[in-house]
């Protein structure tokens, strides 16, 4: 019996045991699938803020988080070592050697629990703090079990210097400040690797109680923290007492600092396009010639008294990097938000030095062929000149020197406006035009019966700087990109181009550059879209192009202002500026043996559908107050007798002088159409954009 009974308790024991053993078995096994299926989520410290810096590496612009929070990644190496030595002789003395719990610590603050009957110390280690910091949960003993359980996931997954640095990107200090770096900007004005002891012992006390401590706030409350740690750091032999007192007596930290703000629309768009977890986005643009140009742009527009903005952008010719970029006069004018350099907007002219670039590539023409600058018509399309006054017989070249509407239309219906859109097109040039399958090409492409953009416009004219070829603009500093380039014409044509537009006529008050050493000789051309909404300049000299618009963000007219008038004067004194003030001179492109032959162009061409002139297919329009003046409706050739419809609403003459007016009464997508008298329809697509 007793045997019996030895053998039934050794049985009980054994099964227990190994019950035990299956238990423990169990629960290990449930340990190691959590920590495949839920690993601490270590992206959210990739979610940081953006800098978007200039081709020498200063800061033009800086964004915060989509949470509104300043956060930079930290990184060990360009952190002063000491402040790391520091913090972690306050924070976590064993950080170095524990697997992220430190069992002595642990020990510590549960006995002095238990002497006390409540927590008299803390027992969190860096490792800890980071994996509170990357899931924020109520302070309470699960959530400690919680941490400590992430804290070894994480020392798992990461080096030692890995969770440092996470640490020193997410840990809060103060307001919307989380992160070293950013504390160290804001409040000190300087990066983490150039503080002093005083501003060190700051940053590490800060995040125990980043709001009751925050220097900008709590001058005194930051003081009696530092001098803490000032205190336990002498204590640890970390500091020797005489720097410790003169910490001390440092003054407490003002008002936050404020980061630089250049650049703001291409950096915006910059730091939109970052890839997730880029601090650093460097751009091509130059900080000098940024702050200049945005200057000048504030100058010329504060000008206007219409409620008008302006925008320019300066390619580099050789490069095809931005070397500045300015959407708008000020964010503070209308619309000032809005990056006018990306905006579709009716290019009135600036097109014609391309129709006629291509009417020489086909033979159809040269810089001294005769060409009749006639009252005519195109089907239903009857263009005048802007001084409404014809010239007769004129040269090709002061045809384009003088921007002649008629003789531009008629190279345009020669050249034909499917294959020169789709000339554009293939350099990478978009028109933005009424695209269908029963589309007739528009002739009053040629005056600005399209949209275009600032950007597309610089490669354009970039491209004739560089004797007809084109490639893409590049706004980001070594951009592993494929910079493609295309021939639109050849070298000779190009230069032949060139050549007429840098004889164009001498602006009001300004010598020719013909008679100046210092003067950079311009290659440009003006615009004015339908109704004086758009006002362009475009140019190059001395290795930079520059575009320039001005008009109203909403698209309401400016009556009399012209490019001429409105952007021209900016075009030129962003040339005066930014280059080195040495004239370059060209010889006079040869012409070819037809010169002098006179051509005439007045063949009838059979009437095309209606175009839309406004808005401009594609674009973005900013209306102002909805249901208040509204947009005016324009549209040129076909039959006339025009009825406007918005999303199959037609749209009435509620201003009583035969002009249809469409008040938008929400920002979104718009489908707009008109028809002619004959039937014959255009169609667009528009974007209202809402109010800020």
């Amino acid at each position: 019996m007793r045997r019996a009974r030895r053998l039934l308790l050794g049985f009980a024991a054994e099964v227990r045991r190994r019950r035990r053993l299956s238990s423990l078995l169990a629960v290990v096994t449930a340990l190691a699938v959590a920590d495949v299926t839920l690993p601490p989520p270590i992206e959210r410290a990739k979610v940081v803020s953006a800098i978007v810096t200039d081709r020498s590496g200063y800061w033009l612009h800086a964004f915060t988080t989509n949470e509104g929070r300043w956060r930079f990644s930290a990184n060990l190496d360009a952190i002063d070592p000491l402040f790391v030595e520091e913090l972690i002789a306050i924070e976590d003395k064993r950080f170095w050697s524990h697997w992220g719990v430190d069992p002595l610590a642990v020990a510590r603050a549960a006995a002095s629990a238990l002497r006390s009957g409540e927590v008299t110390s803390g027992a969190s280690t860096i490792s800890m703090q980071t994996a509170r910091l990357l899931e924020p949960r109520p302070r309470n003993l699960g959530s400690k079990l919680i941490e400590m359980l992430r804290a070894v996931q994480l020392e798992r997954r990461l080096t030692k210097r890995e969770i440092l640095e996470l640490y020193l990107t997410l840990a809060p200090y103060g307001g919307n400040l989380e992160g070293v770096r950013s504390a160290s900007l804001i409040y000190f004005g300087k990066e983490p690797a150039q503080l002093t002891p005083a501003e060190r012992a700051t940053l590490i006390a800060l995040p125990q109680a980043p709001e009751t401590r925050r220097p900008d706030r709590h001058p005194e409350a930051a003081k009696a923290a530092r001098a803490a740690v000032l205190a336990r750091l002498v204590e640890a032999g970390l500091m020797d007492t005489q720097i410790a007192a003169e910490g001390n007596e440092a003054p407490a930290v003002g008002a936050r600092k404020e980061f630089p703000r250049i650049a703001y629309h291409a950096a915006r768009r910059l730091a939109a396009q970052a890839e997730s977890g880029e601090s650093v986005v460097p751009s091509t643009i130059d900080i000098a010639a940024q702050i200049e140009a945005e200057r000048l742009v504030a100058d010329h527009a504060s000008k206007f008294s219409d409620g008008a903005t302006a925008a320019a952008i300066v390619i580099n010719n050789k490069t095809m990097e931005v070397v500045a970029s300015v959407g708008s006069s000020s964010l503070a004018a209308k619309g000032g938000w809005i990056d006018l350099t990306g905006a579709v907007r009716s290019p009135g002219s600036l097109l014609k030095p391309f129709i006629y670039a291509l009417a020489f590539e086909d033979g159809v023409l040269g810089p001294d062929t005769v060409i009749d600058d006639m009252p005519r018509g195109f089907g239903g399309y009857r263009p005048e000149n802007f001084d409404r006054t014809f010239r007769g017989e004129v040269r090709v070249r002061d045809a384009l020197q003088h921007s002649l509407n008629v003789p531009a239309v008629a190279a345009l219906e020669k050249v034909g406006v499917d294959r020169f859109s789709a000339a554009l097109k293939a350099v990478g040039a978009k028109i933005f035009r009424r695209k269908s399958a029963e589309d007739e090409g528009s002739l009053a492409l040629a005056l600005g019966g399209a949209g275009v953009t600032m950007r597309d416009v610089a490669a354009l004219y970039a491209g004739l700087a560089n004797r007809g070829t084109i490639r893409p603009i590049n706004f980001v500093r070594g951009a592993d990109v494929e910079l493609t380039e295309s021939q639109l014409v050849s070298p000779e044509t190009a230069d032949r181009i060139n050549a007429i537009l840098r004889g164009a006529p001498s602006l009001a008050g300004r010598a020719p550059a013909a008679l100046s050493a210092s003067a950079p000789l311009v290659a440009y051309k003006t615009g004015t879209s339908y109704g004086y909404r758009d006002a362009w300049a475009a140019g190059h000299a001395s290795g930079l192009t520059v575009v320039v618009w001005t008009g109203r963000a909403d698209g309401a007219p400016r009556p009399g202002e012209t490019g001429r008038k409105s952007a021209a004067p900016l075009l030129f004194a962003l040339m005066d500026a930014l280059t080195d003030g040495a004239a370059q001179r060209f010889e006079e492109a040869e012409t070819s043996p037809e010169t002098f032959t006179h051509v005439r162009l007045d063949q009838r061409a059979e009437e095309t559908p209606p175009s839309i002139l406004f808005p401009v297919p594609g674009s973005e329009v900013f209306p102002g107050a909805f249901g208040g003046d509204g947009l005016v409706l324009a549209a040129t050739g076909g039959a006339g007798g025009y009825a406007w419809y918005i999303d199959g609403a037609p749209v009435g003459d509620d201003a009583g002088d035969g002009r249809p007016v469409w008040r938008p009464a929400a920002a979104g997508f718009y489908d707009i159409a008109v028809v002619d008298r004959k039937g014959r329809s255009a169609a667009a697509k528009v974007r209202v954009a809402a109010i800020e």
